[in-house]
């Protein structure tokens, strides 16, 4: 309303600064002085020019949205060829369609003689502060990208990371899903997942198992190292190649230790590991073999006898 009376009263002092008023008040002095023809003249040729304008303006469009819907459709092929991630697949195609659709406005805009610099910085700006608002999430947002392009771990696969480990139920955006052996349900942020060390235990298809399975002293080496060779030849799910290794690893307090490694399907492990304690613990036995526990020789010494300054005799307890 007060810049409809500026425009109306031609006496009325316009602050130096306000150029845009400045200049629609000149315009409308122009407009007054002029005649009704000159006037009806005038108005077509801006008529005409903004209707100029306003056509090329809706063909960029046109064009504008038929380049996005060509392009999205051919990133779509190319994504699908190289088996991208589909979450990253609609996300990457997502955001370059909103990038596109505001190059697009800011061209449509300024055919249409609006200055598009107010814009710009208002896009920067509210850019800058979502940013720092969301640094965190950004982040993990980050992190679940490198996730999906770079692929160190992928569905299926067992892992370690951050102190936890399980199957890899899902790799979303922003957060790893884990689900461990007891079927618990881990989730961990993408962020630290991309900037910390992962053991990916399943992505070669194989793993090696060691045991160390401990005979008694006296008991015959030659012979557990026999036993534990027909165990592993009879079990076809252990590897010949590479081939397995049985060694004296230790000669511990209380037994002596026996290393066994074999390698196996990843999907395997754990049964051939069990099996395999049970299989010991059954035929060890039936063969001579001890399985020691953990046994302490204590021997005590009894003091002087005080009346003849003798020393007494030695107990010895074994436990």
């Amino acid at each position: 309303m007060i810049h409809f009376l500026q425009l109306a009263k031609p006496n009325v002092d316009v602050p130096a600064d306000s150029v845009v008023i400045d200049k629609l008040n000149n315009r409308f002095h122009e407009l007054l002085q002029m005649s009704w023809s000159d006037l009806s003249h005038t108005l077509m040729t801006d008529l005409m020019k903004f209707s100029g304008k306003l056509v090329a303006a809706i063909i960029v469009y046109l064009i504008g949205r038929w380049l996005i819907r060509w392009l999205d459709r051919m990133l779509n092929k190319i994504f699908e060829r190289r088996k991208l991630d589909s979450s990253l697949n609609k996300f990457i195609r997502n955001m370059l369609r909103i990038v596109a659709w505001i190059f697009l406005l800011l061209i449509i805009v300024g055919i249409l003689g609006i200055k598009t610099t107010s814009f710009l910085a208002i896009i920067a700006s509210a850019g800058f502060a979502i940013g720092m608002a969301l640094s965190g999430t950004l982040q993990n947002f980050a992190g679940g990208v490198l996730i999906l392009l770079l692929k160190p771990f992928r569905t299926g696969d067992y892992i370690v990371a951050q102190g936890q480990e399980g199957s890899v139920k899902e790799i979303n955006l922003f957060n790893t899903v884990l689900a461990t052996p007891d079927n618990k349900t881990i989730i961990i942020p993408n962020g630290s997942m991309s900037n910390s060390i992962v053991n990916n235990v399943t992505d070669s298809g194989t793993r090696r198992i060691e045991w160390t399975f401990g005979i008694a002293y006296g008991d015959d080496y030659d012979r557990a190292r026999q036993v534990l060779q027909g165990l592993i030849d009879a079990d076809e799910r252990i590897f010949k190649t590479p081939a397995s290794l049985i060694a004296l690893s230790n000669l511990a307090d209380s037994a002596v230790q026996i290393v066994v490694r074999a390698w196996v399907k990843a999907d395997d492990y754990w049964s051939v590991f069990y099996d395999m304690n049970e299989k010991v613990y059954k035929v060890f036995p039936e063969h001579g073999l001890t399985i020691p526990f953990n046994q302490l020789d204590v021997n005590i010494a009894s003091l002087p006898s005080p009346a003849d300054g003798q020393p007494g005799k030695t107990d010895v307890l074994k436990a």
